[in-house]
């Protein structure tokens, strides 16, 4: 296993877990078994991504920020950065958009399976909790998304996690290093470079442990799979979805392709890791030290770009859950709304989409609580939004996983686009856990 590539470790144990885990659901307790012996280690490994994920976002956008040397710099880099998110996700919400108006899967589905599907989901807690959710979102006001950005509480919003707040917050410090003077400032900036190595070295270390951790994290995914025939109705669908996001990779590769002048494929092998990660763990931010670990030193990306563009990424570029808003929004729709299919509805779910991806959090299906808001834009009738969720609630989980490999995968291209523009861009250098160890003896 130790000259195995770490790809192929995390694979090998995502296929081993899967296996396990459709093993465990036809013995009898089974199910018990892996949600108390196996389940627990896969927690302890996302637990540990978010651990450091805020220390490694401090380190690394102060250090960046500061390494700039010039304030109209962070500008450039972020008018790029912005411009280029929106415009991945513009064209992966067409892409949704044309792919489900192409193969309709909602037409024709069988009343039975609506109603089945209604009775078992309609009123299930994860529906209702989505739909709570999203009436939070609604209520809070207009300028509340911008209101969140400043924290009135830095230690709070480490505690709590609060990317965009963080971001915010390691920005203005960064600024203030390059307003008070290199002399004064330079103290600070070591701590943080040296923060940053640390945390890096954290990652490596975490990483050792990550094929065990995704083996028991897809075993746990399959137990809660026990309703199959549901499963198969919703295929169609589900079809849709990942066929879309996988034109949206296409899409990626080929931006790498022209505008970086480097291969797709050496770019897949690079950042696979994080992409499987996002796969078993269903969240972009407890992947983002992977990513970032991976940009910097695999793909060569400046850490003053990558530290920048990663984090943000994370917060506010979500082309994998814009798109599947757009397909799902729409096949619920051709099932029990068709009367709400026109071009004007459909135009205002790509504002809305799009708006929505900003604001969505890079926690598990957090997508879903968008969807509400989506089809609450469009007019969609209050009474048939639990039964509009509950078509598509027994695929999320899994469609999750594979749009949170898109976001991710989007993060990464977008880091190299900005830092090719930038020439921000390096020979890649990358570390082993152990690269020091003999020094330290």
């Amino acid at each position: 296993m130790k000259k195995l590539a770490l790809h192929w470790k995390i694979i090998i144990g995502m296929v081993l877990g899967i296996i396990f885990g459709f093993i465990m659901n036809t013995v009898e307790g089974g199910k018990g078994f892996v949600a108390d012996w196996i389940a627990p280690f896969g927690t302890i490994f996302i637990n540990l991504l978010k651990l450091i994920a805020v220390p490694l976002i401090l380190a690394s956008l102060i250090k960046g920020i500061s390494d700039l040397k010039d304030i109209s710099k962070i500008k450039s880099m972020g008018l790029r950065t912005i411009s280029i998110y929106i415009t991945t996700t513009l064209v992966a919400i067409i892409i949704g958009l044309g792919i489900v108006n192409t193969v309709k899967p909602g037409n024709g589905m069988p009343q039975d399976t609506i109603e089945k599907i209604k009775l078992k989901y309609e009123n299930d807690e994860g529906v209702t909790g989505k739909l709570l959710e999203a009436s939070a979102q609604k209520d809070a006001g207009p300028l509340r998304a911008l209101v969140d950005i400043f924290p009135s509480n830095i230690f709070k919003s480490f505690a709590e996690a609060s990317m965009l707040q963080i971001i915010f917050f390691a920005l203005f410090v960064g600024i203030c290093l390059l307003l008070i003077g290199e002399r004064k400032a330079k103290p600070l900036i070591d701590f943080f470079d040296s923060l940053n190595e640390v945390v890096m070295k954290m990652v490596d270390l975490i990483m050792l442990f990550a094929p065990y951790a995704v083996f028991a994290l897809l075993a746990n995914v399959i137990i809660a799979f026990d309703d199959t025939e549901i499963l198969v109705k919703l295929l169609y669908y589900a079809l849709c979805v990942v066929g879309g996001l996988i034109l949206m990779i296409l899409f990626y590769l080929i931006l790498v392709g022209v505008f970086v002048k480097k291969s797709p494929l050496w770019f897949i092998k690079e950042i696979s890791p994080a992409q499987l990660l996002a796969f078993s763990t269903s969240s972009s931010a407890a992947t983002l030290p992977v990513t970032m670990e991976r940009v910097e030193e695999h793909l060569g990306v400046d850490k003053e770009v990558s530290g920048f563009v990663l984090p943000v990424g994370a917060t506010v570029n979500m082309d994998g859950t814009s798109l599947y808003q757009g397909i799902a929004a729409v096949f619920i729709m051709q099932v029990i709304w068709p009367e709400g299919l026109t071009f004007t509805n459909q135009m205002v779910i790509v504002l809305t989409a799009l708006l929505a991806s900003i604001g969505s959090a890079a926690v598990p299906s957090a997508g879903m609580v968008m969807l509400v808001i989506v089809l609450e834009s469009i007019g969609f009738p209050a009474e048939l939004l639990p039964i509009g969720l509950a078509l598509i609630f027994a695929v999320d989980r899994p469609l999750d996983m594979c749009r949170t490999v898109v976001n991710v995968t989007g993060d990464a291209t977008v880091s190299m686009l900005v830092a090719k523009s930038l020439d921000k861009i390096h020979e890649p250098k990358p570390k082993e856990w152990d690269d020091h160890y003999d020094e330290v003896k």
